[in-house]
């Protein structure tokens, strides 16, 4: 079994890359194993955010070359080009899944979180590392580009595209303290914390409605990209406007008066 799912705390589901032989790197049936929890997670009612982490001494270590044994879908018959297309896309998805997931999803990383490995750090909407992690684009360095996984996307969007720029075209590695100073991640806490802090954070989220953090989640990465400052302020008044209907905000107010922890209604 290269992917663990469970649920350590009531609507948290915690996602395991499990190959430590390997650092967990993403195999085509790690992907696929990834693919299918997302995709059980997106669909469950009682799920409300997911914590993805790796079994072992590290996160995840990147692409797994060695998949002669282990072929990416739909690449059989098909020329260099075509094979390796469909490979990188096999990937592409994943990362796509979990960024349009509607269940926020916080990364617990340690270790090695290289070339794919960042890319779905950076996939999540909240990153948590421990004092030890390491991080690279590191595919420059191997005469690919630092453009991989989403690496190109996210992170000028997420530190700056000045800093990305020096991390994509070195390729070099950089830790925990530079990652967090630079707004990378969110915490750095000691080795061995990491999922417990995660999971604090996921319990946090998973105590919002489910209308609450799932559209949080859409607006926040939707108005990103918003072509203008009023187009994110309309988008944000439709979403507000509709979440006076789902009930909850009259039930929070009852919840405050009485002293209480809400019972949300769901979506």
């Amino acid at each position: 079994m290269t992917v663990d799912v469970d649920t350590p705390r009531p609507g948290v589901v915690t996602i395991t890359m499990n190959d430590p032989r390997r650092y967990n790197a993403v195999s085509a049936s790690m992907i696929s194993a990834l693919r299918k929890a997302f995709d059980d997670a997106r669909q469950s009612r009682e799920c409300r955010a997911v914590v993805l982490t790796g079994a072992g001494k590290g996160f995840c270590a990147g692409a797994d070359l060695g998949f002669e044994d282990d072929p990416f879908p739909d690449t059989e018959g098909r020329g260099q080009v075509g094979g390796w297309l469909r490979s990188q896309e096999h990937l592409a998805e994943l990362i796509i899944a979990i960024r349009e997931s509607p269940k926020p999803v916080v990364a617990a990383v340690h270790g090695a979180a290289i070339g794919g490995g960042l890319g779905l750090a950076l996939a999540c909407d909240v990153r948590i590392a421990a004092e030890t992690s390491k991080f690279s684009a590191r595919f420059v360095r191997v005469g690919l580009t630092g453009c991989d996984a989403g690496t190109s996307y996210l992170l000028p969007r997420i530190v700056g595209a000045g800093r990305a720029a020096d991390l994509m075209l070195t390729g070099r590695d950089f830790g925990a303290e530079e990652a967090e100073r630079i707004g990378m991640l969110s915490r750095v806490v000691p080795d061995g914390e990491v999922v417990g802090a995660a999971l604090e954070v996921a319990e946090v989220i998973a105590g919002h409605s489910e209308y609450s953090a799932s559209m949080t989640k859409a607006g926040l990465w939707a108005n990103l990209d918003a072509p203008t400052f009023r187009a994110a302020i309309d988008y944000e008044n439709r979403v507000q406007v509709l979440g006076l209907f789902t009930g909850n905000v009259e039930e929070a107010g009852r919840a405050f008066v009485e002293g209480r922890l809400p019972t949300w209604r769901p979506m």
